[in-house]
């Protein structure tokens, strides 16, 4: 049983709404490719933050704060549960510590500008003007340095001052769930193919058709720019596949790390029949808590 499988089962056993947290569900004809919960599934449990964009438009963690929030209101007026869902980790601990992220709006001439730089020279203005956030991001993710450092030339602030954290909005359990690495890698495995068997290359031959260009921010979701690339004639699709595997192997690893290093609050779950009956004493007692704290 995954993330969204057991959201789904919570959510039927408390009256919960559930809200994405994945930074790529919020757009519009990816699918396949981001395991987006089915329309059935949707009709079963209410979903919010999920196909609320084109493939072209911004999204970052400000309009993620701004809509999540407005959303987890509406979820409480209805007396209903708000179960947040997804691995985009900052956009995860962001929320739940209450962090204050203002608004800038990106400038398409200076992003143009910062992105023929190269990655390397890329770390080493980030590393000169904003230390801490170049200890946060790291070398290697093009689109975050280019955001941090747009956001620097346009406020004349470090990115890592303009995010500050607030007093916790609140009171959250957070679950994650854990599985043996090779076993992990083989579930990887089987749903690349599942999703290729599905029509995930002509769901990104949709996207190429309609325009949208392969260097969108939306793009880079794994997957995508691979078969992208397939489709444009520079890699074959065997290759391709083989990345994609790899690349999910890889990224499945840092997200496990980061979130195991983040925060010892999450209660972590083996993925093992029974799990979701484990998790559902786990919310019941955590609800119970909670009520007794607001008496």
């Amino acid at each position: 049983m995954g993330k969204s499988a057991l959201a789904l089962y919570l959510a039927g056993a408390f009256s919960g709404e559930i809200v994405n947290a994945d930074s790529r569900q919020v757009y519009r004809h990816m699918d396949i490719g981001t395991s987006k919960p089915s329309p059935e599934e949707r009709c079963r449990v209410p979903h919010h933050l999920v196909d609320i964009l084109a493939p072209d438009e911004e999204f970052n963690l400000a309009s993620f704060l701004e809509l999540t929030q407005r959303a987890i209101e509406g979820i409480h007026s209805r007396a209903r549960l708000p179960i947040l869902v997804g691995g985009t980790g900052q956009y995860v601990w962001a929320l739940i510590e209450g962090w204050h992220v203002p608004r800038v709006a990106p400038d398409p001439s200076l992003r143009r500008r910062l992105e023929t730089m190269g990655r390397e020279a890329l770390y080493e203005e980030l590393v000169r003007v904003d230390p801490d956030s170049a200890s946060s991001i790291g070398p290697s993710n093009v689109r975050r340095m280019v955001r941090a450092l747009e956001v620097y030339y346009l406020t004349g602030l470090p990115f890592s001052r303009t995010r500050r954290r607030g007093k916790a909005p609140y009171q959250a359990l957070v679950l994650g769930l854990t599985v043996p690495r090779q076993e992990l890698y083989k579930r990887i495995d089987d749903r690349v193919d599942s999703m290729l068997a599905e029509g995930w290359l002509d769901e990104v031959k949709g996207l190429l058709d309609r325009g949208y260009s392969p260097t969108l921010p939306s793009m880079s979701s794994l997957g995508y720019q691979e078969l992208a690339s397939h489709l444009l004639g520079k890699l074959p699709l065997p290759d391709a596949v083989r990345r994609i595997k790899l690349n999910t192997h890889r990224f499945a690893r840092h997200q496990y790390a980061w979130f195991r290093s983040k925060d010892p609050r999450i209660r972590w779950l083996d993925t093992t029949p029974g799990v979701e009956m484990q998790a559902r004493k786990i919310v019941a007692a955590f609800l119970r808590q909670s009520c007794r704290m607001v008496e």
